[in-house]
């Protein structure tokens, strides 16, 4: 295990905040109420749409498993309340212990409600490639998180990591065994998807999205990504029940058509335009009519080419 290191928070992609829809679990600070997955598994569903005051930083998945002994819960929340609504839910469903609190990333809903997992005595878990992405943005993000979410905030602060990974790692929670895994490079540094292989669910983290348009980030490596999907990823999933990092559960060919159908489709038409002496500007232009009905459409559709454009110049 390497040395733990502190979590803080990413802010929103590109820093955009946009209003949710309304609120589905207006009694609690969650956004929705949890749904049942299958035995044992459970996924509170996030707005598919930025971080903002209206959604109370709950625009992500979080889910919780639970085993004989104990409770395994999937992204800390954005806040320190955000994961305290959550922990109310659990406590409806069984009095077992949250033991481990598995971060997707290092992204400020992943990671920032881990001060609150902390007070209760849970482990930390999250892979090591996270924690170069919150040594570089944490502060930043936590103060810029903090102007959006006001007096949701109150009590969110940044805590260790207790444990690190690289590859893989397996749990036991008590007759249910969890595996923790890095596919590959992906949306952001430090991706990882929980895996329950005796439900046969797979909790893909932003491995996987749907109904979400998948960001692009500046450092984002599409091809990477696309090579992790077609030689880990897939071969792994296809056959899986899916909880995607946002949006509701589905399956593999779902998410394979949003996700490596997406990135797919708009490198296919950047290698094109490179072939013709395109240009940044042209790639803007790029027509993503098959993808306008996904959340977020209108922020990231064009900022995604954009940046694939620019990586792919140098490919």
């Amino acid at each position: 295990m390497k040395k733990a290191v502190l979590v803080a928070v990413l802010f929103s992609p590109m820093g955009l905040v946009q209003a949710s829809p309304a609120d589905r679990y207006p009694e609690s600070m969650l956004y929705s109420k949890p749904v049942k997955v299958t035995d044992n598994i459970w996924s509170a569903i996030g707005a598919t749409q930025y971080y903002s005051y209206e959604n109370g930083g709950h625009n992500n998945n979080l889910s919780f498993i639970v085993g004989e002994d104990a409770v395994l819960v999937v992204n800390g929340g954005a806040a320190y309340l955000l994961a305290q609504a959550l922990h109310a839910e659990i406590r409806k469903v069984t009095d077992k212990p949250v033991l481990y609190v598995v971060d997707e990333n290092g992204q400020s809903h992943a990671a920032l409600g881990n001060s609150y997992w902390k007070e209760q005595g849970a482990k930390i878990i999250a892979h090591e490639d996270a924690a170069t992405e919150i040594e570089q943005h944490g502060v930043e993000g936590l103060e810029e998180l903090g102007n959006i979410l006001k007096e949701q905030i109150q009590g969110t602060e940044l805590v260790e990591i207790d444990t690190l990974f690289a590859d893989q790692l397996e749990l036991d929670l008590g007759g249910l065994k969890v595996k923790l895994i890095h596919f590959g490079p992906a949306h952001s540094m430090g991706d990882i998807s929980v895996v329950v292989p005796d439900r046969n669910v797979l909790i893909a983290g932003d491995m996987a999205f749907h109904q979400r348009m998948l960001p692009v980030f500046p450092d984002t490596d599409t091809a990477a990504w696309l090579d992790t999907w077609h030689s880990r990823f897939a071969p792994y999933a296809k056959d899986m029940i899916i909880v995607p990092g946002h949006g509701d559960v589905t399956d593999f060919a779902t998410v394979d058509r949003y996700t490596r159908g997406y990135l797919e489709y708009i490198r296919v038409r950047v290698a094109e335009l490179l072939e013709n002496d395109g240009s940044l500007e042209d790639a803007y232009e790029i027509d993503q009519s098959p993808y306008a009905q996904l959340e977020t459409f209108d922020q990231l559709a064009a900022k995604n080419a954009g940046r694939i454009f620019e990586a792919m110049e140098f490919e």
